[in-house]
């Protein structure tokens, strides 16, 4: 099956981590050729980067952007938060891929009001833009978050409602389908927790584990890309594919990139707004989840949406990162295959170490 053969791709906030993977992985065809893959963000800088990455060049002056509209790859400079901006993109898309988010804690914390702008009123815009406009967009994938389920945050809060705005939209826009996606830490994405690691045994620790209990679901990019190839490809509307990912708890992380090094272990107690455990199917949704294989699909709640008849739910109980958790070795096995450990195990190898502690610890 080739779902994006000749399709027009939008990816919202396509500069960030994950947006980055989508755009390589989607010009290498492995879900057909797509006619257009538009990159659409309100960061000039990142798009600067990104367009000198993808025509291998190491600068450039204006003339990297001509000709911009006739590439395959085409950036939008724009913001899901006006609605012009997003609508205007919308036009041209067969295929919307929402990845922009405000998605650190703290910061929606701190500028809740934000947070909702980005990540509610920008969905809302969306499903707006395709019904006011009545746009011939055939599928919107929503990404999500655990933090959304049960969510104690404005990050996870708003993130919820984002789903229930794309879930609703397939009754305001009966010809678009709006799906979901949901999944938990992204390794050594843009602002996770594993480059503030590496950091820090470069420059001899400590490490810094908020507490010994914490666990979090654990996946790379690619499979955060695989869960939404698997909604663009399988998922009916409404719903909300979660993958089967591992969980690991942080202070194991910490441990197995540590190695044999002599670097201490912080215990810094839970930040405002953390979980200890994260969950990405509550009990409540657990009587409506679905087995489809690699990853549960979530059935939505609106009873206009739910199938005629379906499967009893999957699952006795919440999927939390408290269930079944990975041992120091598993842990450290997931991080080597996806090339995350430090090379060598002696601390004089890590850059900047030795001159950080002395030439001693060179002898």
């Amino acid at each position: 099956m080739r779902p994006l053969q000749s399709k027009r791709v939008l990816i919202t906030g396509g500069t960030g981590s994950l947006g980055k993977t989508l755009v390589k992985r989607l010009l290498h065809g492995e879900m057909g050729q797509p006619a257009k893959i538009m990159v659409f963000s309100r960061d000039e800088a990142k798009q600067y980067f990104m367009r000198l990455d993808y025509q291998n060049r190491k600068a450039a002056t204006d003339e990297i952007t001509y000709h911009n509209f006739q590439q395959l790859l085409e950036f939008r400079i724009g913001d899901i938060r006006d609605f012009g901006s997003i609508a205007s993109a919308l036009r041209d898309a067969d295929v919307v891929i929402n990845a922009a988010a405000m998605k650190q804690v703290p910061a929606c914390e701190y500028f809740p009001s934000e947070a909702v702008r980005t990540n509610i009123l920008g969905a809302e815009n969306i499903v707006r833009a395709i019904q006011e406009h009545t746009l011939l967009v055939e599928t919107v994938v929503g990404i999500s978050t655990d933090k959304a389920c049960k969510p104690v945050n404005a990050m996870g809060m708003t993130k919820a409602l984002q789903e229930r705005i794309f879930i609703h939209g397939n009754l305001r826009c009966p010809g678009t389908r709006f799906v979901c996606v949901r999944y938990g830490n992204v390794l050594a994405s843009r602002g996770s927790v594993i480059p503030l690691f590496h950091e820090q045994i470069r420059n001899g620790g400590p490490v810094t584990v908020t507490t010994p209990e914490m666990t979090r679901f654990l996946i790379s990019l690619d499979d955060a890309v695989d869960t939404v190839f698997a909604a663009l490809t399988r998922a009916r509307p409404g719903e909300i594919f979660v993958p089967r990912a591992p969980a690991a708890r942080m202070v194991d992380v910490a441990r197995a990139l540590v190695g044999r090094r002599p670097v201490e272990t912080a215990i810094t107690g839970i930040r405002p707004g953390e979980k200890i455990h994260e969950i990405m199917v509550s009990d409540e949704e657990a009587v409506r989840t679905v087995d489809r294989g690699k990853w549960y699909a979530i059935l939505p709640m609106l009873p206009e949406l739910q199938p005629d008849s379906c499967d009893e739910g999957c699952l006795q109980g919440e999927f939390s990162s408290a269930g079944k958790v990975m041992n120091l070795e598993e842990t450290r096995s997931l991080l080597e295959r996806n090339g995350l450990l430090l090379e060598g195990d002696d601390i004089v190898s890590i850059p900047g170490y030795a001159q950080a502690h002395g030439q001693e610890l060179l002898r």
